[in-house]
Formats: C-alpha cells, structure tokens, sequence
C-alpha cells in the first residue's frame, strides 16, 4: 500500500497544535492520534486554562481519540507528540494499548524513558526523534522568552 503520508507530515500536525499551546501561555507540547492515515484526535497542552495537571497534549488527544472510536483502546493507532511523554503519559499510553508512539524531542528531565520502556504497553512500537530540531526549538525558545 502507498503510504500518502509519512511520520514527518504527522509531527508538523503535532508541532502545530504545540504552537496553539505556546500562544495560549502553555508549556508548548501537541499531539495527534492517527488511524489508517487519518487524524482522528488532536491534543495540546491544557494544564492552565483547565487547572488540571493532568492535561498533558497527549491525555487529551488520548481521550478524544477514545471518544471517536468508541472504544478505549488505541490498538490500530499512532500517538504523534512533540516532546517525550512523561511517566503519567506513558502509562495512559500502555492501558490504552496505543499501537505505536513517535516522539520529536527527548525529555532528560522528566520523560519516561529514565525509567525504561518498559513504562509501555509490550506490544507499543517506539520510535523518536522525528522533526527533533523542530520539537525543541519550539520549546527552548519557548522557555528562553519567559525567563
């Protein structure tokens, strides 16, 4: 089969919804959850605006996701995310059975993958670095205007 789009046209789906996070004042992190080639759920960060510290881009596009499918498990999905999900996320990731992560930039600092894989579902493809320069930029730069 032909694929029409490939890993890097979804993480520029995902770095716009991480610049929609980063002009509302949120720590710039988005998300798309992709099915057959297809954007079913698009998520950015929300802890702000909601006062939720559970409101991680990819908890949100998570849950829209399970709202359109109906179902709670992303067995034939693709997560797209800007930065490396962290050890809430990626547990979030493993009960819903995502089929497959690719992340943009790592996260030294409080990403899951200081705790190993194994944070995932067993049967999750892990892949990474896609658009990496991209990812960070847009947080680094993020950061340095704040401060």
């Amino acid at each position: 089969m032909l694929r029409v789009y490939d890993d890097a046209y979804f993480m520029r789906q995902a770095l716009k919804q991480a610049e929609l996070a980063a002009a509302a004042g949120e720590i710039p992190v988005g998300a798309v959850v992709v099915a057959g080639e297809r954007i079913i759920a698009r998520g950015y960060n929300e802890t702000e605006r909601l006062n939720d510290v559970t409101a991680h881009a990819e908890i949100i596009a998570l849950t829209a996701a399970a709202n359109h499918l109906g179902d709670k498990y992303l067995r034939d999905c693709t997560l797209y995310v800007t930065l490396e999900p962290c050890p809430m996320c990626a547990g979030a990731l493993a009960w819903a059975q995502t089929s497959r992560i690719v992340y943009g930039a790592s996260d030294d600092k409080r990403g899951f993958m200081r705790f190993g894989r194994e944070l995932l579902h067993p049967k999750t493809v892990l892949e990474f670095g896609v658009l990496h320069d991209a990812c960070a930029d847009l947080m680094t730069g993020f950061f340095r205007q704040r401060r």
